[in-house]
């Protein structure tokens, strides 16, 4: 098991920054790949970014590469997600999770085992 605590979401105006922290405990934190998924009312669940155990690699969507940087901290057992050049569009919840065991990459949610409550982003114009 591992628990998922985000934080650092809150409201912003447009071109601003934020980052966000994705805090894990129980099992080793350095065997799970991690993702950062969104999820904008009525819309569904989004694919923000994933690191590798390592860390050494990252994948992003085309809408926020170059954007969006995640990196994460195994001695700390954190993952964050540093996002900069904001728009109104980003405005979600904004969720990390841990990915299945012996995962190395995914895009989709069903492949992330674990879950965190989320924490809100809002982007004003």
């Amino acid at each position: 098991q591992v628990q998922l605590v985000e934080s650092g979401g809150g409201l912003v105006q447009a071109g601003a920054s934020l980052r966000l922290s994705c805090a894990a405990s129980g099992r080793t934190f350095s065997s799970y790949t991690m993702g950062w998924f969104r999820q904008a009312p009525g819309k569904e669940r989004e694919f923000v970014g994933a690191i590798n155990r390592s860390g050494s690699t990252t994948y992003y969507p085309d809408s926020v590469k170059g954007r969006f940087t995640i990196s994460r901290d195994n001695t700390n057992s954190t993952v964050y997600l540093q996002m900069n050049s904001l728009k109104p569009e980003d405005t979600a919840v904004y969720y990390c999770a841990a990915g299945e065991p012996g995962l190395s990459y995914a895009r989709s949610q069903d492949r992330y085992a674990y879950w965190g409550q989320g924490t809100q982003v809002t982007v004003s114009s």
